[in-house]
């Protein structure tokens, strides 16, 4: 087969975006993170930045003696693939916004005319994890949590999209008790354990909890036990053998890990407890799903493409230039 070029994953997350470009052979050539563009309700900004990453790469790419073959841009919220649509996105002010579309068009203005693959966050990160983890029998729910909170099912290797709406578990209420009425994902995320514990970051909390602080730690608490009834209903429902956690919380390790299983294990009075297992990727898992799915594409146009080299011999093709629909 003939070579493919460097495919760029890019990731796009409610603060910050993450692109990593891959060659044929694996073989990681760059990384890249930025903020994620604020006040974008068109995603007109993103698709700008986006844009950048791709020139950047195919630089980068050509450094390396290859070019840039495809672009995976993976989103967060409710997402439309077949579309290209973000149906919705609380955490980036997105409703019905045709997000492949504009990052299209901002790659032709660019010069960078590559095939675009698109699809959603975590479904891609959960692609991601079940391949490099050998997770590809029964039931496996990834899990980030990160700005905000949601889940991906794989079963089989097969990756449950529902319509675009599977996974949103960090947008149901609280019913009950002192935080009864905010989002899961306003407790269980890393994005919420930082408000609340008035810091900057994620690390900034985890600091505290490991230095004893009591805000730090009631707020700490508060984030496992709400996302232990989260993942103890997901698991409850779809039969989890494993939950693999990932996302910016996930990177403490055992001071996230150890009372999410203890609690978990409580919760989940004769039924099968599921490993918990922090992601292999860590906070890369999108971009690294993104890249996958632009190889997917690739392989789809490969044919195509060599089918349109040998009806034109006498025609050169530099590369591919379709956007995929």
């Amino acid at each position: 087969m003939a070579a493919r070029g460097a495919v760029l994953g890019v990731d796009v997350g409610g603060t910050g975006i993450k692109a990593r470009l891959t060659a044929d052979d694996g073989l990681v050539l760059d990384e890249q993170r930025v903020p994620t563009p604020r006040d974008d309700p068109a995603a007109d900004a993103l698709a700008v930045v986006v844009a950048e990453l791709a020139v950047r790469a195919g630089s980068v790419a050509r450094q390396h003696g290859t070019g840039l073959g495809a672009v995976g841009l993976v989103v967060p919220g409710v997402v439309d693939e077949a579309a290209g649509r973000s149906v919705l996105s609380v955490n980036l002010g997105w409703q019905d916004v045709p997000v492949r579309q504009r990052v299209a068009a901002a790659l032709r203005a660019s010069g960078t005319d590559v095939p675009l693959a698109f699809g959603h966050d975590v479904r891609a990160g959960a692609l991601a994890e079940v391949r490099a983890g050998g997770l590809d029998r029964g039931t496996v729910a990834f899990v980030p949590v990160g700005t905000g909170l949601a889940s991906a099912l794989v079963v089989d290797g097969r990756v449950v999209s529902g319509d675009g709406w599977a996974g949103e578990i960090g947008q149901v209420r609280i019913p009950h008790g002192p935080l009864a009425g905010l989002r899961v994902e306003e407790v269980a995320s890393a994005g919420a354990v930082a408000r609340r514990c008035g810091v900057p970051t994620a690390h900034a909390a985890m600091l505290r909890v490991r230095d004893g602080e009591l805000r730090a730690r009631q707020v700490w608490d508060d984030c496992v036990d709400v996302l232990t009834d989260a993942l103890a209903w997901l698991t409850a429902v779809a039969g989890c053998h494993t939950l693999v956690i990932g996302g910016g919380l996930a990177q403490s390790g055992p001071l996230l890990l150890d009372p999410l299983t203890a609690a978990l294990t409580d919760r989940l009075a004769g039924v099968r407890v599921p490993a918990v297992v922090g992601a292999r990727h860590g906070d890369a898992a999108g971009a690294i799903g993104a890249g996958l799915l632009a190889e997917e594409l690739l392989e789809r146009d490969l044919p195509t493409r060599h089918r349109r080299d040998d009806d034109r011999p006498q025609q050169h093709d530099d590369g591919p230039t379709a956007v995929s629909a």
